[in-house]
């Protein structure tokens, strides 16, 4: 296939920098954008085509147009970090480019060559670098995300054309930084799932987090920052938290500490930091593994303690320590209720590696500018 080309059309008027600095100074997760974003097109006729890198700004659509009514669309989430020596980093995004593909794959969507995601992510980084923050724990969230743009209300074939787009959001961490994050109280949903076998699961696709979204409500109101999914068939067996991997950190006397996490069945989000976690542990003398475990056996570990502690991943959060755990038959704590050590250790290793103050010894990280 051709290298598919960019127009380069730079926007006239820049957000000042005076407000830019602002906004950097106190970046809120996917509030603000830069001043430009990608676009590509995709035909039954052309293929993919007329790339540009363009001013950020709306979009004008047919209020008939497929996605609206059909839902096909898809989405990835990363993040370009300034590293302490003053680079601009991607941190694998080789994986985002695949896992988009496996996701249009299931989305009956065109899919497009990985050389040409990283090179539209690189563009945009490049472009936008003045908007990648300083401050420690701070990046800029990158947002490529494929929508169906045919025109008409036929759902019986995919649509014949799509559009491609990329915007980026100076942010801080999603649920809070620092040396010892907060730990989370999470709920276990046992009206709702996420996800079952043969569905959409494993894509990261909008219909998943839509179809969430009552849930979260459900575990606000029981004061809990998160939902935590189960299995839909037997509601016992732990799969997500929101839309995060878990981990579950068990530390056996006289045994060196292991951490595991729900294997993919399908129904799970292949999440690229949880990909990460289980490679980096064993070089830290941690063992790492994938399994399952109900919320009996959650329960019951953490009462005799040979659970001592749990997190989630995914690229917004990093990593976000769960305290207590809330259900409609009562709830208990993990650990103490606060971080534990290895949550903290992974944590600042995989920070080290993103932000350039450990060694990279996989070769994750990917330099822009």
């Amino acid at each position: 296939m051709a290298l598919i080309d960019f127009e380069i059309l730079p926007v006239r008027e820049p957000v000042p920098e005076r407000d830019r600095e602002a906004i950097l100074a106190e970046p809120a997760f996917g509030q603000s954008f830069t001043d430009h974003m990608i676009t590509l097109r995709w035909s039954a006729e052309k293929g993919w085509h007329d790339g540009r890198l363009e001013p950020y700004g709306p979009f004008t659509l047919d209020p008939a147009t497929s996605v609206f009514h059909y839902g096909q669309e898809l989405f990835e989430g990363m993040k370009a970090y300034r590293q302490d020596s003053g680079s601009i980093v991607l941190f694998r995004p080789q994986e985002n480019a695949a896992r988009f593909n496996a996701s249009a794959r299931r989305m009956a969507m065109p899919e497009l060559p990985e050389e040409t995601f990283v090179r539209a992510l690189e563009l945009l980084v490049t472009q936008d670098r003045d908007w990648v923050p300083t401050e420690p724990g701070t990046s800029l969230y990158l947002r490529p995300f494929l929508i169906a743009t045919q025109r008409g209300l036929g759902f019986t074939h995919p649509s014949d054309s799509y559009l491609f787009c990329v915007i980026a959001s100076p942010s801080a961490a999603y649920f809070g930084g620092g040396a010892k994050p907060r730990a989370l109280t999470v709920w276990l949903s046992e009206d709702y799932t996420r996800a079952a076998p043969g569905g959409t699961g494993a894509a990261k696709v909008g219909g998943n987090y839509g179809g969430s979204l009552v849930a979260s409500r459900q575990a606000t109101e029981q004061g809990c920052d998160q939902v935590v999914w189960l299995d839909s068939a037997e509601r016992t067996w732990v799969e997500e938290m929101g839309g995060m991997n878990l981990f579950f950190v068990r530390t056996p006397r006289n045994s060196r500490p292991r951490i595991m996490t729900p294997a993919l069945t399908g129904t799970l989000l292949p999440g690229i930091t949880r990909d990460s976690l289980l490679r980096l542990a064993p070089t830290l003398g941690i063992g790492a593994e994938e399994g399952r475990i109900s919320t009996g056996q959650w329960r019951a570990e953490c009462a005799s303690g040979e659970l001592t502690e749990v997190f989630a991943c995914g690229t917004a959060a990093v990593m976000a320590p769960v305290g207590t755990v809330r259900g409609v038959h009562g709830g208990w704590t993990v650990g103490d209720g606060e971080p534990g050590p290895i949550t903290l250790c992974l944590r600042d290793e995989l920070l080290g590696i993103q932000y350039g103050l450990r060694p990279d010894p996989f070769g994750w990280i990917h330099k822009v500018c």
